[in-house]
């Protein structure tokens, strides 16, 4: 009788388990690294699975990974994964559709005539030529009535399709056309859409003046979460159900690069960027402080990390120590380094 208790309450157990926290014992190399991670200051957490199942999840100085942390700048990925689904569903006509006349309320007064020419995959690819709401532009952006309205007026400083000019003020607009296109909040809208995915959820996100959800900013999720959101990318859009939530081919698009960096020289596509790393094609997304995602497609790695949302990355030096503990992750796992 407890023998049957005990396979029937381990069958419940295993029913329950989502597919993303499936837990395998993490290697001893890997073990080291993450061990050895405890030295950097504004690290707080780690998360690596592979094909699906988890092998590490680590919390620093005091952090979880149950409890929801800023992912900033790494939102952009997930408004990025939005506009896909919403151009698979015929919301959006695709990324060559012009984004004036889906605004054209919204549009200043006067307009330059390249407004007309900006399209839905300039605004992803941080190619609209506007000048940057981000970095020292940000604080006079934000302090606006209304943001949609400002970002929209910036004065162009490139021409559409030219260089990367990173700018929050990109996602920002396409939030707009989300929440007009899909006709309720762009938080609902992620919830119906990539919210099938075992482990996704946003816990919070801030809104503008108009109660439109801020694209590519202060959303909040659990680092679980953001590994959840990264799976869905690593299996090619299929849920941990089977379902297929984002197109496989919108996966493609988005991580081909279409620009480049001006501070890092690493590839940008439709909010992912491109780099080598450990001689591994990765793509990651970034927020400020250190909240990365990294995909590693050939070992089937999946890799979620959080810090301490108040360091600065370029300056600091902190990115490049993300970068060299994913690449000491890489090493752990990949066969032919041994």
């Amino acid at each position: 009788m407890l023998r049957t208790f005990v396979v029937l309450l381990a069958m419940c157990v295993a029913a329950v388990a989502p597919d993303a926290a499936r837990a395998q014992a993490a290697s001893p190399a890997l073990d080291g690294v993450l061990d050895d991670a405890v030295r950097l200051a504004p690290l707080r957490t780690v998360l690596v699975a592979r094909d699906g199942a988890m092998l590490a999840e680590r919390g620093y100085h005091g952090a979880s990974t149950t409890r929801p942390a800023n992912i900033k700048s790494a939102s952009k990925t997930v408004m990025s994964a939005l506009v896909g689904i919403a151009i698979e569903r015929g919301l959006l006509e695709g990324v060559d559709q012009p984004v004036a006349p889906l605004l054209a309320d919204r549009l200043p007064r006067d307009p330059d005539p390249r407004l007309a020419q900006v399209t839905i995959g300039h605004l992803l690819s941080m190619q609209a030529g506007l000048q940057s709401t981000s970095g020292r532009g940000y604080g006079r952006w934000v302090s606006q009535r209304d943001w949609v309205r400002a970002a929209l007026a910036q004065p162009f400083v490139d021409a559409p399709g030219g260089g990367m000019i990173y700018s929050t003020g990109s996602t920002h607009l396409l939030s707009a056309v989300l929440a007009r296109v899909g006709g309720k909040p762009v938080r609902t809208l992620a919830s119906e859409w990539l919210g099938p995915q075992a482990g996704f959820a946003i816990a919070s996100w801030d809104t503008d003046p108009q109660g439109l959800h801020f694209g590519g900013n202060q959303m909040a999720m659990t680092p679980r979460s953001l590994l959840a959101f990264g799976e869905l990318y690593r299996n090619h859009g299929r849920a941990a159900s089977g379902a297929q939530l984002l197109p496989a081919s919108w996966i493609a698009q988005s991580w081909r690069p279409r620009t480049r960096s001006v501070y890092t020289g690493d590839g940008y596509g439709y909010g992912w960027f491109a780099r080598r790393i450990a001689d591994h094609d990765v793509r990651f997304a970034w927020g400020h402080g250190g909240q990365m995602l990294y995909i590693v497609p050939s070992l089937g790695l999946t890799v979620a990390m959080t810090s301490d949302e108040t360091t600065g990355v370029a300056g600091s030096g902190h990115l490049a120590q993300l970068h060299a503990l994913m690449a000491r992750i890489i090493a752990s796992q990949d066969t032919r380094a041994g």
